[in-house]
């Protein structure tokens, strides 16, 4: 049996993985389980599972969950913390054989980092860690002797095409994406779309923040710089096809130019399931492609003229460094400016653009650096978003 730790378990991934986990009981046991402020269903979660420990990244709500949590189990056994160090000791609690991170957001980075100096194996669905600080993430792995086994579909998708490959031989890492809820739309047609149509994602269900991500592209732009430190490929080397149907999660282009691509429903369990029974697979409870009732699959280029984060993201790869870093910063505190209605759709791109042309760019940042360099660019959203007022 694994000990399943998951940061982030009340979010879409938290909560398709505990599914996984509920569908399984013989082969996973809930370890350590953190949210950031929904309450009620953490405690729901414990008391389903009793983990050793549960944190609550909200520490003003740490008081509440305690009595809700003795209200409803007054024998309770599980450990509640609050807040970064709370996170951080349920990435490394004791006997947890999978850290699942599927938090949203650069607090994702540090936990993992500590998790991985234990050498524990990472399910990893936080796009913020690797991108922003892959050079640090993958070194540390290759120091500690931790896996890293992707969560997100596409990544999931190549990394199961590798499986028995040579990765001397890959010539191409193509990732297939949906193109949201505003493909095909022209730019102005895009600009008078309101955030209640950019939240209607057309195959996936997923959380507020991935959700525009997808919307502006830049979703996409996050997977390819995840890829390039995963797969350690270049950007030239990485190519985005949109595939409406999200059939083809992604694939692999092979030097004889051969192409291996995995298939599925638009479902996240599979590869949820997959990064917790790896190298094994078991039964999933759902059903697989009806290919005799099955839409054609279509191909085409992102348009990077109507989806400028697209193009922004592979700007900021092929610079490196905390171009990384404050691109992904600013568009975090600009996707929630967008959901609170503050900024129009393309001022995320603009924003974006506008930071990164501005900081002070540094080549091989460190953790400090790093951690600087994002809550800078926090700042210059904030002064930018004001000046709009």
């Amino acid at each position: 049996m694994k000990n399943i730790s998951i940061l982030g378990s009340t979010g879409s991934i938290g909560k398709q993985t505990i599914e996984v986990i509920r569908d399984n009981p013989s082969l996973f046991r809930v370890n350590a389980i953190t949210a950031n402020s929904s309450i009620d269903e953490l405690v729901s979660q414990i008391l389903e599972f009793s983990p050793k420990l549960a944190c609550i990244y909200d520490c003003s709500k740490l008081d509440i969950l305690y009595n809700k949590l003795k209200e409803r189990s007054p024998d309770s056994k599980t450990e509640l913390v609050c807040g970064m160090d709370g996170l951080i000791k349920a990435a490394v609690s004791e006997n947890t054989d999978i850290l699942v991170t599927s938090v949203v957001g650069m607090i994702g980075l540090i936990p993992t980092l500590k998790a991985i100096e234990k050498g524990t194996t990472i399910a990893l669905a936080n796009k913020e860690t690797l991108v922003t600080a892959g050079h640090l993430v993958m070194k540390s792995a290759v120091q500690y002797g931790a896996a890293i086994i992707p969560v997100d579909s596409e990544h999931s998708a190549i990394y199961q095409c590798l499986q028995g490959e040579n990765a001397a031989e890959v010539s191409k890492l193509i990732l297939t994406a949906s193109g949201g809820p505003f493909r095909g739309m022209t730019r102005q047609q895009v600009s008078a779309m309101k955030k209640e149509n950019a939240l209607k994602h057309p195959n996936w269900s997923m959380g507020q923040k991935i959700t525009i991500d997808s919307a502006t592209l830049m979703n996409k732009g996050l997977e390819v710089i995840e890829a390039k430190w995963l797969f350690d490929k270049e950007p030239e080397n990485i190519e985005v096809v949109v595939h409406p149907q999200s059939i083809i999660h992604s694939m692999v282009e092979f030097k004889d130019r051969s192409v291996k691509a995995q298939l599925g429903s638009p479902d996240m369990k599979l590869p949820i399931q997959y990064a917790l029974t790896y190298p094994n697979r078991i039964d999933i409870k759902q059903k697989g492609l009806d290919f005799f009732n099955m839409s054609s699959l279509t191909f085409e280029k992102p348009d990077t003229e109507v989806f400028p984060c697209l193009r922004l993201a592979f700007e900021a790869l092929k610079n490196k460094g905390t171009f990384l870093t404050v691109m992904n910063g600013a568009n975090e505190a600009l996707v929630y400016e967008y959901l609170k209605g503050n900024i129009g759709f393309y001022d995320i791109s603009d924003i974006i653009e506008d930071a990164m042309l501005r900081h002070d760019y540094i080549l091989n940042p460190d953790l400090q650096e790093i951690l600087d360099a994002d809550k800078w660019a926090r700042e210059f959203v904030d002064k930018r978003i004001k000046n709009f007022n």
